[in-house]
Parts: structure tokens; C-alpha cells; sequence
């Protein structure tokens, strides 16, 4: 059975605010988090078209997985990159005219 009783009516008009206790993150989101910021530090290194970079992969990883984050961490840092397939995992370097792909779409020709 419920049990009803009567309460001042503050408790209604101003309830009480929890301060909320700042979660943990799980083990394999700070593995995420510290791979990020790996990836970062790798791609502030990129300044030219000289330098190049091999992301070695665990046999845990999936290498799409590592790709996609390569190209977002790139995304954020509003720099151009090239991502090629290596043995042991991916290349990463500036993306130059000559290593641009040219699959896909041909941009459409302007006429003034």
C-alpha cells in the first residue's frame, strides 16, 4: 500500500537541485580519448609534403575504424590529408595535386 501524508508546499515550487557527480569514462573511451589526441599531435606534425606519417595498427583495431578517426581528427584541424593503405596499417600525409584521387565526379566546368 502507498502511504500519503501532507508536505509544505516549497518542496513543490522550488525542488531540490542534486549537484551532479562527473561520470568516469570507460576504459575503452579513454583508449578513444588518448588516440585522439595521438592523432592530433601526429597531424600538427604534418607541415609539408615531405612528411609522412605510418599508423601502425593492433591486431584489435579495425582499420576503417582508425581511418575514419585519422580523417575527423584532420577535419578539426582543417588541414587536407591522404590516407594510404601500408602492411602494417595506413600512410598519412598532406594531401598535394598529385596524390589527390581522382575518383568520383569531375568538378563541372564554369562558363561566364
Amino acid at each position: 500500500m502507498v502511504a500519503i501524508r501532507k508536505v509544505d508546499v516549497t518542496l513543490l515550487d522550488k525542488p531540490k537541485t542534486r549537484t551532479a557527480t562527473p561520470r568516469q569514462l570507460s576504459p575503452k573511451a579513454q583508449a578513444r580519448l588518448a588516440q585522439q589526441k595521438q592523432f592530433s599531435r601526429m597531424l600538427a606534425r604534418l607541415r609539408d609534403r615531405d612528411d609522412v606519417f605510418e599508423v601502425r595498427l593492433d591486431d584489435d583495431e579495425k582499420p576503417m575504424t582508425v581511418r575514419q578517426r585519422l580523417m575527423r581528427a584532420a577535419q578539426d584541424q582543417g588541414k587536407e590529408i591522404v590516407i594510404r593503405k601500408s602492411e602494417r596499417g595506413w600512410l598519412v600525409g598532406l594531401a598535394t595535386p598529385d596524390r589527390r584521387s581522382t575518383r568520383g565526379r569531375k568538378p563541372a566546368q564554369r562558363t561566364t
